[in-house]
């Protein structure tokens, strides 16, 4: 392996960088996207449940934003309703989207970076063979009657930096293409579980008499 980074030539460095980043990325992601902290299981029943009777103080509140993003936007409607005993439906929706909007951009959090890697890293292999070819042709033993054998071997070596380009950028492709997908599903129950809590936090709401 490290015969083959050598060869290679120095285009063949910010591969590996980007391999290194991709791959803590995908590491970190895979962490971070997990069920239990983003959206666990009867959260909702959960919270229903502890204001069924009454809102909950401020240290559950807390406790729940802690607890995941589901969890952080659930707190957030609760304290707009605790905020503004006299708070609309409209005003209720437009927090829960606020948070709904902070919680999806913390989801899709170094995703571009990852795209971006996916999508540059064969441009990055591309050039690193260019580059190769150019130093194999370029030389002076190329005109010079060059053994085939070795011209052959030189242009393997150029396409080291193809290779290794492909080699990071289908993985992290079809990493990016599954959280992409994770994402979106995430957000679909988001959406779904704020519109079950509003109408149960709304009950807490004291009516506007006209005018107000």
């Amino acid at each position: 392996m490290f015969s083959i980074i050598r060869d290679a030539g120095w285009p063949i460095y910010p591969l590996l960088l980007c391999s290194i980043a991709a791959v803590a990325l995908i590491v970190e992601r895979l962490l971070s996207l997990r069920a239990v902290k983003v959206a666990p299981t009867n959260l909702l029943e959960e919270v229903i449940s502890v204001s069924r009777a009454s809102l909950p103080g401020a240290d559950v509140v807390n406790k729940l934003a802690h607890n995941s993003v589901l969890g952080l936007v659930f707190a957030t409607g609760l304290r707009a309703v605790i905020a503004d005993p006299r708070i609309t439906e409209e005003s209720l929706r437009n927090a829960f989207e606020g948070a709904g909007r902070v919680a999806v951009h913390k989801l899709e959090r170094y995703l571009n970076t990852l795209g971006t890697i996916a999508s540059s890293a064969p441009l990055l292999g591309l050039f690193g063979t260019v580059i190769g070819m150019i130093e194999i042709f370029g030389s002076p033993t190329a005109s010079g009657g060059t053994n085939p054998l070795m011209l052959a071997h030189g242009i393997s070596v150029a396409l080291y930096n193809t290779a290794f380009g492909l080699i990071i950028a289908i993985p992290s492709l079809m990493f990016y293409r599954y959280f992409r997908g994770l994402i979106d599903a995430y957000t679909l129950e988001l959406e779904q579980s704020s519109e079950r809590l509003i109408p149960h936090l709304m009950r807490f709401a004291v009516p506007r008499t006209p005018g107000q």
